[in-house]
């Protein structure tokens, strides 16, 4: 039988962006980016959705829009790692086992895309699970600002074990690649365990916190979506999501 999950939402958001600084606050129609973002978790109808904030202007926000949102320092090295700090505080006394980790800049995520990471946690066998979808932008193969997921699946197969991820253009050869998502499914004991592991040396040389999953010997599941949710890094994706959030209201 599938195991039985109790999750939480955590979103991990800070000011300090390389490409956007203040991405968090930026104003899509009237709330903030952060806020469009917790409304998707929240439709997702998993569990409970926290924002964990590396500052207070970016609690203050999440509060006025009714979320909940923990205060959590602002040097961590990965969004896991403030992930995990949130749930310590949220759920002290371990009642969550199930951390689902979406990151800050996905406003336009569906529902369903959420609930699909965290199906692929029924597996005993799978530590991690996270999305990808093919890449269908030339651009975007040699791009070294988009990460891939090397995956071997075969045809029809919807998920399967990752076995690295990359900025470059990966895995070589013809056949399809693979676009990661910032999203991560943990079994809370998991995510304990990841935090706890020092960076592995991959994990620095790609800046990629995955890698340090993939160096310790966890089975990280990527679960395959039809279409890639687009995500805020730039001024320019800004004003893409505010047509595109247009169109979705």
């Amino acid at each position: 039988m599938p195991a039985i999950l109790n999750p939480v939402v955590v979103i991990p958001a800070r000011l300090q962006a390389t490409n956007l600084p203040g991405k968090p606050l930026a104003d899509i129609h009237g709330d903030p980016l952060i806020v469009h973002v917790w409304r998707r978790a929240v439709a997702a109808a998993i569990g409970p959705v926290v924002v964990a904030c590396a500052e207070q202007e970016i609690c203050e926000a999440v509060v006025k829009a009714g979320g909940n949102a923990i205060l959590t320092r602002r040097d961590h090295r990965s969004s896991s790692d403030r992930v995990f700090e949130a749930v310590e505080i949220f759920d002290p006394e371990g009642n969550f086992d199930t951390v689902v980790n979406l990151h800050g800049d996905l406003p336009a995520i569906t529902p369903a895309a959420i609930r699909a990471a965290l199906a692929a946690l029924d597996e005993a066998r799978v530590d991690i699970a996270t999305l990808i979808a093919e890449i269908t932008d030339d651009g975007h193969r040699h791009a070294s600002q988009i990460v891939k997921a090397v995956v071997g699946l075969a045809e029809g197969q919807r998920s399967g074990r990752a076995v690295y991820f990359s900025r470059a253009t990966v895995p070589a050869g013809d056949g399809p690649l693979y676009h990661h998502i910032g999203l991560y499914a943990f079994r809370r004991k998991v995510l304990a365990r990841f935090v706890a592991l020092a960076a592995g040396v991959l994990e620095q040389r790609e800046g990629l916190e995955q890698l340090r999953a993939i160096e310790g010997g966890m089975h990280l599941e990527a679960v395959l979506i039809a279409s890639l949710p687009p995500n805020v890094d730039s001024p320019s994706d800004l004003e893409k999501i505010r047509e595109i959030l247009v169109r979705l209201h």
